[in-house]
């Protein structure tokens, strides 16, 4: 197997800088296309063999270094109790958000294997299909980003009714983020026991808090999570976006990895991080779209800079595009093997 990526995680010498690619299986993909054109979005997360024939698609393609687990954050809330819907052109919609304590009592910490049983399959399922190719990632939103789709009941730009709740009433919020913790908790335990070799937790909202309210209000239902994973034995990967004012901070999560996204620079990361901790990151998606000469020395240029990190996985500041060139993106992976090739 291709191990450079669980190498990198924990630290150790690889052959060369692995890359995978947040998003990677999706919609920039024609072959994606070709499968989601049989069923809906969320039929397609709940069908093991699709997922797992989605999963391995950019393993084919690109000749990624990781594969990760094709599914949705909010799957978790829906087995909580919350009626979703994926809505084109909208996104996703979750019809009865949490706005008061009744709405938070019918949520409920569901048993993984009876409510999530199918994402458990479609791991198992592709351990058998990677077993001698490249680790499987699977991951979990974290609590303070899917407590925002719960509270706003979808997308948000100011996230009025999530930090109302949080500044009013933070009662309610906590009791609704202990919740998702906790069920937060035993589905990644459950992912880890069905082969899944490394998690990653995606705090996609994270940087619209300020330093303060994340460390009150985000930061330690993270670390509570992670500390609760640590016996599972499996890189710990915590992504909060937009973190640059949140790196001190996001230092105390307890995870082996910490992915950055490309407004902070490699090496102010790594002076923060310190000697215990590998970096994920973080090339600007749209960067993609750069001609091949100019793309190549940002790739160089990354790769340089992570050297000095405990160790360096080489992804996107966040995820790719559902525009971007699927040459591209294999240009990207194919040029961080050549540039990072040791001798």
């Amino acid at each position: 197997m291709n191990d450079t990526f669980l190498k990198a995680c924990r630290g150790e010498a690889v052959s060369h800088t692995p890359i995978w690619i947040m998003r990677q299986a999706g919609r920039y993909l024609p072959d994606y296309h070709k499968v989601r054109s049989q069923m809906s979005f969320l039929e397609l997360c709940k069908t093991p063999e699709k997922a797992a024939e989605v999963t391995l698609q950019p393993v084919d393609i690109l000749g990624v270094d990781a594969a990760i687990l094709f599914s949705d954050i909010l799957v978790t809330l829906e087995a909580m109790g919350m009626d979703l819907d994926f809505q084109e052109k909208q996104g996703p919609v979750l019809a009865n958000p949490v706005r008061c304590q009744a709405d938070l009592d019918r949520l409920i910490v569901p048993d993984p294997m009876e409510k999530l049983g199918y994402v458990m399959a479609a791991i198992q399922l592709l351990r058998k299909e990677l077993a001698t190719r490249v680790p499987l990632i699977g991951f979990s939103g974290a609590p303070f980003t899917l407590s925002t789709y719960a509270i706003e009941g979808g997308s948000s730009k100011a996230f009025w009714n999530t930090k109302k709740m949080m500044y009013t009433n933070p009662e309610l919020y906590h009791g609704l983020m202990r919740k998702i913790t906790d069920c937060t908790i035993t589905y990644l335990q459950a992912q880890a026991e069905a082969g899944a070799q490394a998690l990653q937790i995606f705090d996609s909202w994270a940087g619209v808090l300020s330093p303060g309210d994340f460390a009150e209000f985000a930061l330690p239902y993270v670390q509570d999570i992670i500390k609760a994973l640590q016996p599972a034995g499996v890189p710990l990967i915590y992504f909060a976006n937009n973190c640059a004012g949140l790196l001190d901070l996001t230092k105390t999560s307890g995870a082996d990895v910490l992915g950055i996204d490309w407004r902070v620079d490699i090496p102010t990361a790594i002076k923060v991080f310190g000697p215990d901790i590998a970096i994920q990151g973080n090339l600007d998606p749209i960067a993609l779209l750069l001609p091949e000469d100019k793309l190549e020395k940002r790739i160089a240029a990354i790769l340089e800079r992570g050297k000095a990190a405990k160790g360096h996985i080489f992804n996107l500041g966040h995820g790719i595009l559902p525009e971007t060139p699927p040459e591209k993106a294999k240009f990207v992976v194919d040029t961080v093997h050549r540039l990072s090739k040791r001798s």
